[in-house]
């Protein structure tokens, strides 16, 4: 790189990505040397003033952790609760989370791969330039999303920050015909969805291949979505209240995130990429075709094939809709009561960008006495950095705004959600 064996690369301001982060990157006697991901929104706190509250306002209060994906704050919740209460949700309460859920998938892996990362691929600063040479790909995506915002805005009452679900189920039931209403136009975004899809597939990514760690939720017969077993390709597999025994968390000084690696001191990538490889043969029959056709199939062994994984869980995510639909019919009654009681209990669901971890303690009139959140971003945070160190060769083969341009690709592969990671821990500072 112009000769010189030692240079820094500093991005002060991540471009395209959720929230307020930066990149510091050290070469040294032409060897990548340091790598520090800088996050530094200031912590918001919302662990802290969730004590005391009801428990009923737990999904409401952590919704607003973010905008992008309120709906998973909100079932992570809520799971969490149920499981203290004893509460077991009907079927069809299910089928509607799942509706809202996969609409929150659609809306936010489309904002990602389509607007903020195919940019990086295809050679423009911005999906604004990338619409004058690529109009029909921009429609089809912003059609598609809005469509899956739409499937929120029925089911929750709103598109941003959802009010009708709660713990138990909804504040009111759903009728049949106001899904059929996001029915009608189904076969129309299916062959939209299944456009972006091919798009994607045919993208020259950068072709590398390495070992990584992943970890998701793993499905029995459906690709998880709101539970099951946590598990990752190192051949673990544990319940998710299991979740805090099997990792360990540190602060850096530099960041207002934490760090989050598997107990045996290793980083891990959860999100799309991690479910993919790990519940490839749940994925639509239709969506698989697609993708062997393009010569795709798990695993895939680079995170630059992050938004392959996007795209393919947005097919999925608007035929299972269609699916939901069909099979719909209406609950008795919109929640499930049940008496309070004391208890403690954890909850992972897949948000967008991966598994989402809460866990709450409340006392037996309901008041919340403990909570932890512990959101995707988070999780990826060390692997970000290890990932730059991974394809340093890329870094160190061109000029200096190739290297910032390959940095900041490797860091919107994991479509960070800044803004959701930042946190604190207690810290003891012992004097002798």
């Amino acid at each position: 790189m112009n000769g010189s064996k030692s240079f820094e690369i500093k991005v002060g301001q991540l471009a395209r990505v959720e929230g307020e982060g930066g990149v510091w990157v050290r070469v040294k006697d032409g060897k990548l040397d340091y790598v520090e991901v800088n996050i530094f929104e200031p912590p918001r706190f919302f662990e802290a003033f969730l004590r005391g509250r009801p428990y009923l306002e737990a999904p409401d209060i952590t919704a607003r952790i973010c905008g992008i994906c309120p709906i998973a704050y909100i079932f992570a919740a809520c799971r969490a609760m149920e499981k203290i209460l004893g509460i077991d949700v009907p079927e069809e309460i299910e089928t509607l989370r799942k509706i809202a859920f996969y609409g929150e998938w659609i809306e936010s892996h489309v904002l990602h791969f389509a607007f903020l990362h195919a940019p990086d691929f295809l050679g423009y600063h911005s999906a604004l330039e990338m619409a004058r040479d690529y109009p029909d790909f921009v429609k089809d995506a912003i059609t598609v999303r809005s469509w899956g915002n739409r499937a929120i805005e029925i089911t929750g009452g709103r598109a941003i920050h959802p009010i009708s679900f709660r713990v138990g189920g909804l504040y009111r039931i759903i009728r049949r015909e106001e899904l059929e209403l996001l029915a009608r136009n189904y076969d129309e975004i299916r062959k939209k969805g299944e456009r972006l899809l091919e798009f994607i597939l045919n993208l020259d990514l950068p072709d590398i291949e390495y070992d990584m760690v992943i970890m998701s939720l793993k499905g029995d017969r459906e690709y998880p979505v709101l539970k099951g077993v946590v598990a990752n390709n190192l051949g673990w597999e544990f319940p998710e209240d299991s979740f805090e025994d099997n990792v360990i968390v540190e602060q850096k000084k530099y960041s207002t995130g934490l760090h989050y690696r598997l107990r045996n001191g290793r980083p891990y990538i959860t999100g799309p990429i991690a479910r993919f490889n790990l519940n490839y043969d749940l994925l639509a029959p239709e969506v698989r075709d697609i993708l062997e056709k393009a010569g795709y199939r798990a695993p895939l062994k680079n995170t630059y094939q992050s938004i392959v994984a996007r795209a393919a869980e947005n097919l999925h995510a608007i035929i299972e809709i269609g699916r939901l639909i069909e099979e719909y019919s209406e609950p008795r009654a919109p929640y499930v009561e049940t008496a309070i009681r004391a208890g403690e209990a954890a909850a992972i669901v897949e948000a967008p960008r991966g598994m989402l971890y809460h866990r709450y303690r409340i006392d037996e009139r309901g008041k919340i006495l403990y909570a932890n959140i512990v959101p995707p971003t988070t999780q990826n945070y060390a692997a970000m950095e290890e990932d730059i160190f991974r394809v340093g060769n890329l870094i160190l083969s061109g000029p200096p705004e190739k290297a910032q341009h390959i940095v900041e690709t490797t860091i919107r592969n994991y479509d960070p959600c800044i803004s959701c990671s930042v946190h604190t821990i207690k810290l003891r500072i012992i004097r002798e």
